[in-house]
Parts: C-alpha cells; structure tokens; sequence
C-alpha cells in the first residue's frame, strides 16, 4: 500500500509525461531533467510564456530548446535571440547538430544564413530591426527566446530587450531566460501584463556545489568553516587578516608606508590549483594587458600542463580553424607565440583578441584541452565557458571612469561559470589575498547571491519614427507606458502615493489643531514666519558682509599688530607675528601669539566681524616662536604696553534688527492680529510649525510622485518635439527625412541623418566616407588622452569639423527640449578606418594607430553595419549609396571578412 506522498509523486510524474512534446523531447536527452526545468517546459506546453531565473550553469537553455522543439512540432517559427554574435553563433552549431542544417538559420548583422528557415537565431537588435520593418520573416512565428534577458539593466543595449517585449505580436510566447536576480516575480508580473499569461519559476539552486577559497600565499583556505554547527567565516582568514593590521599600525607608527600591493606569480597559482586537481580554472583580471602579461608569466616559467596527445590534438584543431587567415596577417597577429601558448594549455581570453583566436581558445577549453585561461569579465557574458575553478585576483575594476569594487551580482556572475555539469561533482571559487583584503567582505561577496534587475529603458529618436510611422503618436505612447520602466517607476510611486496620502491626512489634524476662536491662525502663523525669515534673511546678509569686512581688516594687518580675538577658546589678545597670504579671496591664515604665551594659526573664519589693532609692538626680527623665553619675553612686552586693559575681553557684534523697517512693520502687525492675544497662542504656534513643516515634505513628495509619473511618455514627447522642430515628423505623419531616419539603428541615429540631410558626405571617395562614418560608431576606450586624434588631410577633414558643428547644433536643440542623447562624434578610429579602406595593410593599420586586432576587428564591423544602413536609407540620387557600397568592398577583406561559421 503506497502512501499518499508516494501517490501524489506518481501523480506528478504522470502529468509531467502527459504532454507528448515534453516527452518526446525528453527522450533527447540522456539525463533526467531538473524540476525547475520540467515545470518551465509544462508551462510552455500549456500555452503560457515563462521567465526562469536560474543561477549560471543550471541548465535555463534546455527550456530555450524545448521552445525550439515544440515550434517544430507545431510546424511553427522559433527565434531565439542572444545579446551576442559569439553567443549566437555557439547556439547555431549546437542546434544544427542537433536539428540539421537545412531547419536552422543564423542573423547576426555580419552573418547572414538560412534566415527563412524555422528555426533563426539572432542578436536582439536584428529581431527589434524586424519588428520595425514589419519583416515577412515574422509570418508563422510561434515562440521567441530571449537569453540572457537580464541584459535590459545594460544602459547602452538594455532598451532593445523591453522594445522587442513590447512589440512583438499577441500570439507569440516569450520565453524569458535570466541570472538569478532578486526581483524576478516583479519582472514576471511585467511580463505578464503586457505579453499574457507568464509563469515565473525561480530556481537558487545550483546544480554542481561551489566551494569558497581564499588563496593565501601558496596555501589554499576554505572561505567558510563549519564550527559548533554553525558557518562561519574561517578563523584562520580572520587571524591572517588581524596579524597584518597589526603589522600595518606598527609600520605606520615607525614611519613605514605600507607595503604597496605586488601581483601574484601566476604559474605558482596555477601550478597550486593544478595539485588540488583544481584544473581547468579560468582567472578573471580586469585588464587586457593583465590576461596576455599572465600567459607570458607563465610561458617564461616553463609551465607545460598538456600531454604530447594533447599538444597534436591543439595543433591540429588551430591549424584548421585558422586556414582561412592570410599568413601575412597571421604573422602580424603573433600566431606561432598564440598557437605554442596553446600547445602548452595556457591562453588569453579578451575583446582585444581577433574573434577567430577567442573562439579557438573557447573551443579548446570546453574540449579540456586548455587548462588556464586568463580572461576580462566579458567572458562571463553568457559564452557557454565553463570551468572546474575560477580563480579572482582582485575585488574591484575599472570602469572607465575609477576603481569600483565588485558588486555581489558581477561576483556570481563570475564565479558562475566554476562546476561544470555532468563533469565535476564540484565548483571552486578562489579569491586571490592581496595585502588590506578582508575575508568579511568576501564573504559578503559569496553569500550574496542576487542583485536586482532595473531597466535602463528610454524612447530613441529611431523608434519614436518607427512607433509613430506604425501605429501613430497616441498609440506609440501609450505602448511605452507599458514598459518595464515605467512599470518600475509606477511601483515606486505606489509607495510614495500612499505616504502622500498620510501626509495630507496628518496636515488636516494639524490644521484642525491649530484652529483659533479669536482669528485666522494660519495668517497669524504666516506674519510669524514672515517675520522669522526676515531676521534670519538679514543676518545672513549681515554674517556675509561681516565676513567680507572682516577678510579686509585681516588683510591689511602686519607683523606687531596686537589684536583682540573676538570669541572661541582663543578668544582675548594676540600679537601677529606672521600676517599670512591672502589665497583667492580667501582671506590670510595669520600666526599669532597669544597672551597665553601660546602660537596659533587663525584663519578668517576665527573672526566673525572686522579686527582692528588694538595697539603695536616690535617684534625683535629674529624672534624665534619655538622658544618658550621668548615668547614669554614678547607677552611681557604687549603686557607693559597695554597696561591694565582686559585681555579677554569679547567683541560683541551689533544688533541691526531693530532698525529694519521690515521687521518693524511685522511686529506691529503681528501685535495688532485678532490670535496674538489668545491664551493658547503657543500650543496653536506649535501645531502651525509642524503643519508648515510637513506641508513643505509633502510638497517635495508630491514632486516625486509627479517625476516618476509618465515619465518615459514625457520623455518620449519631448523627443517627438525636436523631431517635429527638425522636420522628422509633422504631428502624426512621418515625413520623407523620418523615414530615412527609421532606418538608421545606430546610438547617434539622429546625427546620422542630419549628416545624410545636410549632403556632408557627397564628394567623399570611399575611404574619407568610412573615415567619417566610423566617428558615429567608435567610442575610446581611453578618457584621459587629449591629444587630437590622427585624421586624414583634406575633404574628410572638411566634412569631420562639419559633423561636429551639426552635433553641436543638435545639442543646443536637445538643451532646449530638456534632453541630452546625443554624443559628440569621436574622430580617434578615422585614421585607421581610412587605412584600411584605402588597401593597407593589417600590420602597418594596427601598428600605426597602436590597436588591438580584436578591438580593430569589432569596430570595422559595426562600420560596415552602419554602411550597410546609409547604402540603405540614403535619398534616392545620393552619391552616398554608391560610395557606401564602395567602402563595404574595400574593407570587407582580410581578418574581417575572416566568417567565424564552422
């Protein structure tokens, strides 16, 4: 006889395998499926869209591919976007392998494959660009997934991710794939309101344990320690930590500064993990030039973690998915230097990499051929990378703009990828110990595991045009009313309406409580108050120009001067012995000596009102203030010169409010209101300052409420009114220079088509349009440089300084319009885009203009891509067309036109 438990689990069972998509898809497979997994796919079955949010590695793509599995079962369309090319191009192999070539397609803006097939993968800005064009390709579509969807935080791609939400037809299902963030019911309720039924299912577990390090020197620590039953941070991190704080305020107290923080010898640490049987790790430094600077460190230290199988396997494997390279290009790249690295199981892993190297590297590490790899944090971005450690060196980055320290969600974004699954029966995570690392903080760190998911999401001139083109200018903001930012927004102002709501019942009892039978209190209050600012308006004024005297009396004192301190604990008389140096209009600091035989420094703020000697005295030109005779010496004199007078004696500032005749017209009226002779005229008072206190709070509440109401719809207004101004709209119709503009999916769209509109490009030859094109593309990664940047001679120029006048112009319109999207162009990529159109080579381009291949690589493509659009939406009779389609051939060669499809 079974009991009810084992019943209702074969109940359970029995309805997880009643859907037959589930369970032929299930058959795929050769594990059992997770119940956050098995519910997800029931949900979808079901009809309903579905948000899970799962930490990284648990498997949240297997309910991607169940949404794939039932499109084709259904003889429907699957999409399935990812934020990145590379990311795509790993779930078109995978799904080819699985699905065939011939069902599977891939559009990424530099590749374009198969795209009518059933099954598409894509970046998240080609399926908005689709949405917008009202492509044919969405006819039959069924499902779309959307991984890594906690991507729309990102404040520079975040809005493409709530765009596609948004506009996506009724009757497809969303399929929402997310880190594990703190918010996912709100972010599911939102969904739910604007896509339909979602069911939100949240799993914390990871799949593969992760154990917490702290590597200390050569010794590995567990971060946490198990002690009486409790966790507990463990004790000998916490020893370590006290000993050199201890050691820090003993060298500080000696005079010592405190030893500066020295990089870790990577090959020990490596070799370390390697004896721990911690391999393959994967260690996250915060630099590029940190990532290649480790693989030297340990190329020069002779580490060798392959067999001599291994090393023929590597050779063979980056031999043939770097055939297609030129060899001129590949000894410009150091490929020999790349390819032993390898060999030897040791890589780099960076965006300053060619695309075809990283995605050697990421090849070889999942195959385990390639033990350590030193990567930026890009890595972790959603590439299926995993690894059985991942090791931290430091606890904080830059930015771009300081040193910021890791937050909880980078450093399980992170550590994330450390267990790999159906491998490893267990993770590692190890932090690196630097001098003034605390254990505490790390361990905040590690226990930390969500961080809350906030949209980034605003109008764009480019969709304002696409949304009031298709469904017209109410329609469009009513639609951005149902963003998840505004639906953030509107969250927050919940709370503060009903704290507003109290405030205003609170400011009625006040108002009740202050009522007097003898007159109107609120007026009686009113003159109060009027009278109170006024006194304290006028001695302010009054402190300023006090302050202002008194910083001229200072200024004019010299050395022997005896002046009367006016209050303080130096208060009474002092000899100058140094009147100081007035420091932008600051005012002298002065070094005196007191009565009291001591030397002080004063600075104007000791003098509330203007000093006047009150007598002079020689000081003795060699006079030496450290001597305690003579200082006594020279007070003696100062004594024998004054006499009897009192040498503490205080200087009292001058009331002037009895002379204004504005305070003298408030007290009289004051005296002669009705609530003035009232017996509880100071209880109804009290009441009054409480209710005017209150009112001034509810006042800046309601501000609030009134900020975050319709704030993307007014933020949207505003931009329709410089589209309007410019002539990109007129009300309702989108106009011939609009539609250009709805073409163009860059971040300065709207300087792109001013560019197009103004003609600024139409003597350029190819390479002086890809010179100037590239500037509304390239962003330097470099803030401080203020050199010119390098800019071919001639027209380009002419037409460079001339886009730069037209972003100027544009700023001035967006200040007017309370707006600011529009950044200038940045010219420091125009030298080597014109190179490179021009024929030269990939060694003299990166050479003279000190790029990365990688960094060179991704922004040449986003130029193409831009090109691509110009070609696309220029006027009809435009030279630019012609000459657009000319730059894409000139640079469409080489490393770039290198396909990264295997």
């Amino acid at each position: 006889m079974s009991t009810p438990a084992e019943r209702y689990a074969a109940f359970r069972d029995q309805q997880t395998e009643s859907g037959p998509a589930l369970t032929s898809f299930r058959g795929l497979y050769d594990f059992e499926l997770d119940e956050f997994q098995l519910d997800a796919c029931q949900a979808l079955e079901a009809g309903d869209g579905v948000l899970v949010a799962a930490p990284t590695g648990s498997g949240k793509t297997v309910v991607g591919e169940f949404a794939v599995h039932l499109a084709l079962e259904q003889g429907r369309k699957c999409f399935y976007t990812t934020p990145i090319k590379a990311l795509s191009n790993q779930k078109f192999n995978d799904l080819v392998r699985r699905y065939g070539a011939k069902n599977v397609g891939l559009l990424t803006g530099d590749n374009s494959v198969n795209g009518d097939a059933p099954i598409v993968i894509m970046t998240t800005e080609v399926l908005r660009n689709m949405l917008y064009a009202g492509s044919q390709t969405l006819s039959g579509l069924g499902y779309v997934v959307m991984d890594e969807v906690h991507y729309l935080a990102d404040r520079f791609r975040g809005a493409v991710w709530e765009e596609v939400i948004i506009h996506l037809p009724e009757s497809v299902r969303v399929v929402a794939l997310s880190a594990t963030v703190s918010n996912a019911e709100e972010f599911g309720e939102w969904l739910g309101a604007v896509r339909g039924d979602t069911t939100v299912i949240v799993d914390e577990h990871r799949p593969v344990p992760l154990w917490q390090h702290m590597l200390v020197g050569n010794r590995l620590y567990d971060l946490f320690a198990s002690e009486d039953g409790a966790t507990r941070i463990n004790a000998n991190l916490m020893r370590i930590s006290r000993d050199e704080q201890r050691l820090n305020q003993a060298r500080g107290k000696r005079g010592y500064n405190r030893p500066r923080r020295t990089p870790h010898d990577r090959a020990q640490v490596i070799e370390r993990l390697d004896a721990e049987g911690l391999l393959p790790a994967i260690t996250f430094i915060f630099s590029r030039a940190g990532c290649d600077a480790a693989v030297k460190q340990c190329l020069y230290a002779g580490l060798r973690l392959t067999t001599d199988e291994e090393r023929h396997e590597i050779r063979q494997l980056v031999d043939e998915r770097t055939a297609h390279l030129p060899d001129e290009d590949l000894a410009v790249l150091g490929y020999l230097d790349f390819r032993d690295c390898l060999e030897r199981g040791l890589a780099a892993h960076h965006a300053g990499m060619l695309p075809a190297f990283k995605e050697v590297v990421e090849e070889l590490f999942t195959k385990g051929l390639v033990k350590a790899v030193f990567a930026t944090e890009t890595l972790a971005l959603g590439i299926n990378m995993p690894a059985r450690s991942v090791v931290i060196e430091k606890l904080d980055k830059w930015n771009g703009e300081t040193h910021a320290d890791l937050t909880p969600g980078e450093y399980t974004q992170l550590t994330g990828r450390a267990g790999r699954r159906g491998i490893d029966v267990e993770g590692h995570a190890v932090v690196v110990y630097q001098p003034g690392m605390d254990p505490i903080g790390v361990a905040g760190l590690a226990s930390t595991r969500t961080y809350p998911l906030r949209s980034s999401f605003r109008p764009s001139y480019n969709m304002a045009v696409n949304l009031v083109g298709q469904v017209g200018r109410e329609r469009a903001r009513a639609l951005l009313e149902d963003s998840f930012a505004q639906f953030q927004a509107d969250r927050a102002v919940v709370g503060l309406a009903r704290q507003l709501r109290k405030h205003e019942d609170a400011l009625q009892g006040y108002k009740e409580a202050m009522t007097c039978h003898l007159g109107d209190f609120p007026e009686y209050a009113a003159l109060r108050r009027a009278l109170s600012d006024r006194e304290a308006e006028l001695s302010k004024q009054r402190g300023a120009a006090r302050r202002a005297q008194a910083v001229q009396s200072l200024e004019v004192l010299k050395v022997g001067d005896v002046i009367r301190i006016p209050g303080g604990r130096r208060a009474g008389l002092a000899v100058v012995l140094d009147p100081g140096v007035s420091v932008r209009g600051e005012g002298p600091s002065l070094l005196v000596l007191t009565v009291g035989k001591q030397v002080k420094k004063l600075t104007p703020a000791d003098f509330p009102v203007p000093v006047e000697p009150v007598e002079r005295i020689r000081v003795p030109r060699n006079f030496n203030a450290r001597s305690p005779k003579e200082r006594a010496n020279l007070v003696a004199t100062m004594h024998a010169k004054l006499g009897d007078v009192d040498l503490g004696k205080p200087v009292r500032a001058r009331d002037h409010a009895a002379e204004d005749d504005e305070i003298l017209r408030l007290r009289r009226e004051l005296r002669q209101h009705p609530c003035h002779g009232c017996d509880e005229r100071e209880d109804h008072a009290r009441w009054a300052e409480r209710y005017y206190k209150l009112l001034r709070e509810t006042e800046g509440l309601r501000r609030r409420v009134e900020g975050r109401s319709h704030v993307i719809a007014r933020t949207f207004d505003r931009v329709c009114g410089i589209l309007d101004q410019l002539g990109y709209l007129d009300g309702e119709t989108v106009t011939d220079e609009g539609r250009r503009l709805a073409k163009l999916y860059t971040e300065l769209d709207l300087l792109t088509a001013e560019c197009l509109r103004g003609g600024i490009w139409e003597k350029l030859d190819p390479a002086e349009l890809a010179a100037c094109v590239s500037s509304l593309v390239y962003e330097s990664r470099q803030t401080d440089d203020n050199r010119s940047p390098r800019v071919p001679a001639g027209a380009a120029k002419e037409a460079l300084a001339s886009m730069v006048k037209l972003w100027a112009d544009l700023e001035a319109v967006e200040q007017d319009h309370d707006l600011s999207f529009t950044r200038e162009p940045d010219m420091s990529f125009a030298w080597a885009a014109w190179r490179w159109a021009k024929g030269h080579t990939l060694d003299a381009v990166l050479t003279d203009n000190d790029l990365a291949a990688g960094d060179f690589v991704r922004w040449i493509k986003q130029l193409l891509d831009l090109l691509g659009q110009l070609r696309d939406a220029a006027p009809k009779g435009s030279k630019v067309r012609e000459t657009s389609t000319k730059a894409i051939d000139a640079m469409r060669r080489g490393v770039v036109a290198y396909s990264s499809l295997t």
